[in-house]
């Protein structure tokens, strides 16, 4: 399984990965609950600039570096959002709606960077299991939980992978020549997802 952990030793590296996923949670319906105006524009990119500097990155550039990569990967989604919204709503709600989605994205994506899985995995199962009362299955349900927080972020890089080795190959950009060979890598990568978890006995 690919993991995007980015190994460092800062405070928020140290805080154990339930509090951690408390914390980072607040801060993303935080940023949520921002009005949709101009400034939450500034508000919400401040927010995801402080969280990635004080993170203790180790990108060389005070986690600015890795910011930037975390905006590109998501660049399709921000400019969807955008654009789905520009017609019926205008371009202060538009702007500042897409500002506040792509903090989250990039604030949540924070908690992958900076917990080992098997740590979230833990914490997301100790959390659940009081709700064994009323017959949720906790690992199950942690295992799911770990595993979408990080597929998005997976197919992101996997998508930039395919398209630069496209253009190393000085191949032209092309959609069906980006979505054959990324569908074939994604069914891959699910297979290989797959049969992890079946080595561990899940089905």
């Amino acid at each position: 399984m690919l993991t995007l952990y980015r190994p460092g030793d800062s405070w928020l590296y140290r805080m154990p990965a339930g509090p951690k996923t408390l914390l980072l949670l607040v801060l993303v319906l935080g940023v949520l609950v921002l009005p949709s105006q101009w400034w939450t524009v500034g508000a919400a990119g401040a927010i995801s600039v402080i969280a990635y500097a004080v993170a203790g990155l180790r990108d060389g550039a005070c986690g600015t570096r890795e910011l930037g990569r975390q905006l590109f990967a998501i660049r399709w989604v921000m400019l969807i959002t955008v654009a789905g919204q520009l017609l019926f709503l205008g371009p202060e709600a538009a702007v500042a709606n897409a500002a506040r989605v792509t903090a989250s994205l990039v604030l949540a994506a924070l908690l992958v960077l900076t917990t080992r899985v098997s740590a979230l995995l833990d914490a997301f199962e100790r959390g659940l299991r009081p709700l064994r009362r009323i017959g949720v299955d906790s690992e199950r349900t942690a295992l799911l939980l770990t595993v979408t927080l990080g597929t998005v972020p997976v197919l992101a890089r996997l998508a930039a992978e395919v398209r630069d080795a496209q253009r190393a190959r000085g191949a032209r950009a092309s959609l069906r020549r980006f979505v054959v060979p990324f569908l074939v890598i994604s069914l891959k990568h699910a297979d290989q997802l797959g049969d992890a978890l079946a080595a561990r006995g899940l089905r």
